[in-house]
Order: C-alpha cells, then sequence, then structure tokens
C-alpha cells in the first residue's frame, strides 16, 4: 500500500477502505507520508467529499492516533458540549454546572481560541488562579468528586488531528464537511465521552454561514455518531447576532455570573438551556425536553448551578470571590461607546465585523500565539429589532489603550443596519437532530 494509489483513488472520486485510511492516518501521525502527499490527499477529499463510513473511519482512527482519555472510572454517562463558535458565545460556562449539579458527570476539553474572541479556556484562564492545565490523574480525581471538570485539551490527544488541521489551515481545505466533521468528533471520541451535543451555529457571525450548511455538518456528525457507537445530538442555532450581550473573556465570565445567578434572560440563557437539556436527555436523566429545561432552569433558582461553579473555582485554583465581586475580574482601562447613526429599528447585524472589533480591543486572536488582553471586549446594550434613537449608546468597547479602541469602534460603526419598521428576527433555534448508535434509519 503507498499513499500516491490512495491520493489517486480518492482523486477519481472512488471509496477508500478502513485499512487505507488507517495507512494514511498512521503516516501522517508518525511524519512517513511527507506534508505535499497529504495536502494532496486532503484537497481530494475536500473536491469530492466522504462517505458516511469514509468519514466514521478517518475519525475513529485520528481518535486513536494518541492517547485516549479514559473516563470508566467516573460513574455515570458523561456528556461532552461542543460548538463550531461564534460570537459571546459563553454556554459552557453556563450548562456545564447546571448540568453537573444534576448529577451527569461533564468532563470537557477546550482548546483556546483563534479570531473572535478566546476560547472556552481563555475565559476561565482570564479567572485569578483558575488552573486548565490538569493531569489525567487529577481531572478524574475531581471528576469523580464534583462531576464537573473543565480543562484544556492534553498534548497527545488526537496527534493526527493537530497535523491535519495545520495543513488544511495553510492549503484552503477547511471547508470540507467530512474534515470539520471528523476532527470534531475525533477530540470528542479521544476524550472519553458517552454522548456528544454538538451546538453547529449558522450566520453571519459563525463558520456555516447558511442554514443548509450548518445543516450538512450537523446531519454528517449525527449520522456518525451511529457509525462509531456513540449517541449524537446536533442543536443548529442562529448567530445573526452575538449570542450574549458581553463579548470578550472576564466580560464573558462576568456575564455567566450573572446568568448563574438568575440575573440575567435572553438568548444566551434559552440556549445554554436547549444545549443543557439535549445532554440530560442523552444521559437518561429526563424523558422530555421539556422537563430537562424546567430541571436546569430549577438549579438556577435554588442556586444549585452557582454552588457547582463555585465548586469548579474552588477545585481548580480560581478565586471564588469574583461571584461576588465580579470587579475581582479583569477589565481594560480605556472605554469607548459606539452610538446609533440613525433613528430606527436594528434589523441587521454584521456579528462577523463585531466579531472582529472585539479582536480588535485585544480579546481575540490574530495568531496563535498572540497574547490576549483578559479585559478588553464589548458590551453590546442592543438586540435586532430593538427600537433606537440617533445618538444612543449600542455598544461599550474596552480596551488597553485609545487606539485599539478607536479602530475597534471605526469597524463597529459599520456593522448596523436600520429600517423604518420593525424586522422579522430569526428564530434561536432553527433545528435538532439526534439519533442513537446503530439507529439506521
Amino acid at each position: 500500500m503507498n499513499i500516491l494509489d490512495i491520493i489517486i483513488k480518492k482523486r477519481d472520486k472512488q471509496v477508500l477502505s478502513k485499512e487505507e485510511i488507517s495507512f494514511f492516518v498512521r503516516g501522517v501521525t508518525d511524519g512517513a507520508i511527507p506534508d505535499y502527499q497529504t495536502s494532496a490527499l486532503l484537497m481530494a477529499i475536500l473536491l469530492n467529499g466522504m462517505t458516511a463510513e469514509e468519514t466514521a473511519a478517518l475519525t475513529m482512527e485520528m481518535a486513536h492516533s494518541g492517547a485516549l482519555f479514559d473516563l470508566h472510572t467516573v460513574d455515570g454517562y458523561k456528556v461532552d458540549k461542543h460548538s463550531t463558535g461564534g460570537v459571546a458565545d459563553t454556554t459552557t460556562l453556563i450548562l456545564a454546572p447546571l448540568v453537573a449539579s444534576l448529577g451527569v458527570p461533564v468532563v470537557k476539553m477546550s482548546g483556546r481560541g483563534l479570531g473572535f474572541s478566546g476560547g472556552t479556556i481563555d475565559k476561565l484562564e482570564s479567572i485569578p488562579g483558575f488552573r486548565v492545565d490538569l493531569s489525567a490523574s487529577e481531572a478524574i480525581s475531581y471528576a469523580k468528586k464534583s462531576k464537573l471538570v473543565l480543562m484544556g485539551q492534553t498534548d497527545n490527544l488526537t496527534p493526527a488531528d493537530k497535523k491535519l488541521y495545520a495543513l488544511r489551515d495553510v492549503t484552503g481545505t477547511v471547508d470540507s464537511i467530512p474534515l470539520i466533521a471528523a476532527s470534531i468528533m475525533a477530540k470528542k471520541i479521544a476524550a472519553g465521552a458517552d454522548g456528544i451535543v454538538l451546538d453547529v451555529k449558522c450566520g453571519s457571525g459563525a463558520f456555516m454561514k447558511t442554514q443548509q450548511d450548518a445543516e450538512a455538518l450537523a446531519k454528517t456528525m449525527v449520522a456518525m455518531g451511529r457509525h462509531v457507537g456513540r449517541k449524537v445530538t446536533a442543536v443548529i442555532s442562529s448567530m445573526a447576532q452575538p449570542l450574549g450581550m458581553y463579548i470578550g473573556n472576564s466580560l464573558e465570565v462576568m456575564e455567566a455570573i450573572h446568568v448563574l445567578k438568575g440575573e440575567t434572560a435572553g438568548d444566551l440563557l434559552d440556549v445554554s438551556v436547549t444545549l443543557g437539556a439535549q445532554m440530560l436527555l442523552l444521559a437518561g436523566r429526563t424523558q422530555t425536553e421539556e422537563e430537562a429545561k424546567q430541571l436546569l432552569l430549577q438549579q438556577i433558582k435554588n442556586g444549585e448551578g452557582l454552588a457547582k461553579f463555585r465548586e469548579l473555582l474552588i477545585q481548580q485554583g480560581g478565586n471564588p470571590d469574583i461571584l461576588s465581586q465580579t470587579q475581582l475580574l479583569p477589565l481594560s482601562p480605556v472605554s469607548l461607546t459606539v452610538h446609533a447613526k440613525t433613528t430606527g429599528y436594528l434589523s441587521q447585524m454584521d456579528t462577523a465585523k463585531i466579531g472582529r472589533a472585539s479582536q480588535e480591543t485585544g480579546a481575540g486572536r490574530a495568531y496563535k500565539e498572540q497574547p490576549l488582553d483578559f479585559g478588553a471586549g464589548i458590551i453590546m446594550h442592543k438586540r435586532l429589532g430593538d427600537f433606537v434613537q440617533k445618538g444612543e449608546p449600542l455598544a461599550t468597547l474596552y480596551s488597553a489603550s485609545k487606539n485599539t479602541c478607536r479602530a475597534a469602534a471605526d469597524r463597529m460603526d459599520t456593522a448596523f443596519t436600520y429600517s423604518t419598521n420593525r424586522p422579522d428576527i430569526p428564530p434561536l433555534i432553527l433545528q435538532i437532530l439526534s439519533a442513537q448508535p446503530n439507529d439506521r434509519a
């Protein structure tokens, strides 16, 4: 078997065998296959696609290319959650303690962000003292005690994916749905999840711009779950505007605390509860979505969700005083407010531009090694459909300098569209897809 034959086979739109896919992933992992040939096969996959069986085989080979995170000694059905990313997407910090407070273990490995704002790990690292770099033994010990661990990815998790993603990023092959799905699912399987809930975002502030593309990705990953023996649910949600009102790292921690205290409602809470409900359903904790949502909301009302978040903070070295004194979290010293340019209804937001403005403040990265300003970001004051007067505040930006604030504000100024009539607001939850393992229907 050689890689050239495999490249030609996929170039000619043929289906690769499990053995050929295994040979390819092993060669990528150990360096036996040079980058130029790996890139050629990635391009062939982008152009010609993969079957569900091929994608499942690629996923499992990538998952097993490094060490697997073994959670079998942690009692209960372990459910993980993954978002394809968006602006002000703070759901993990809300749903993870809520779900864990109901006895369902949540052991989540997350990465650092690239682009609009930091990832979950960056947000957690904005909390004074919080440790995300845990050993496997620490994580398992914590999970047994608290049912909740939020940590960075271990170095030996899916090394094949790390190499393939780096090449996809520089060869124009990021947009392949089979490769996206395999990358996401391989990491979740390697991280030890029994069930997986996926939040597939679509809209101007998401990677998948259209609902059609989001559905294609969601269906691929749900189908893959059937092939690899995992229960998978995909929730397709709108990113037509920032999900929350706070965009940044410490700012998003602040908003998560407000939500867990029951002080803030709206889209962020609604999506968090929807995703958390699907996690409870996969774990068999409840039988209906409505019952699951009510349980989660009850955990906010009775303070159990906030108590679990406090337990997480203490467990991993974070300062629990931030729950009562959010001013202990970093906030950049320079602020600037963006005002409405005209009177009318906010009919559209270019959420990608808002995300880029957040990046300009220092809250996001343009390249992998770029340091973040944990206290930088944006607080939104308005939502789609709101009526605003000319000169009314739309958002307040925070950054380390006047120059970065001004650059971010200039980008924000062009992100809003106004109309004389109140617009139709797109639904927040567009579709929920679910399937059980071995369900071939």
